[in-house]
């Protein structure tokens, strides 16, 4: 199966379980990988024969600034769930990174697949 990847997606957002977290936005980063046949594109040269990642950054982004969730794997489910109800991608890779302060300036890492059932 062919790839579409969509990296770097910056976003801010209301996420955490500390009282000053829930006061303050901070940059989620968000990296996709997609499985999808990318030949009756390559063929037709025609946008609408390929995943619209143009659409989908729109999606989730609106998705995250709207959302306050507590921990980033409820909001990677969340997201995962909504992007296969939306889109006919068949199976995807989510990986969210968020910025803690644990020693120094660290990155708090969580990838998940999920696949139409």
């Amino acid at each position: 199966m062919d790839k579409i990847f969509l990296n770097d997606l910056k976003i801010e957002t209301i996420i955490g379980i500390y009282d000053w977290e829930r006061e303050t936005l901070q940059t989620l980063t968000f990296d996709l990988e997609m499985d999808w046949d990318i030949r009756p594109a390559a063929k037709t040269d025609d946008i609408t024969a390929t995943l619209d990642y143009g659409s989908i950054a729109q999606t989730i982004v609106g998705f995250v600034e709207a959302s306050s969730y507590q921990l980033i794997e409820t909001l990677a489910e969340d997201l995962c769930s909504l992007l296969l109800k939306e889109y006919p991608i068949p199976k995807l890779k989510l990986t969210l990174s968020k910025p803690v302060d644990l020693h120094g300036q660290n990155t708090a890492r969580i990838m998940i697949e999920r696949q139409k059932s």
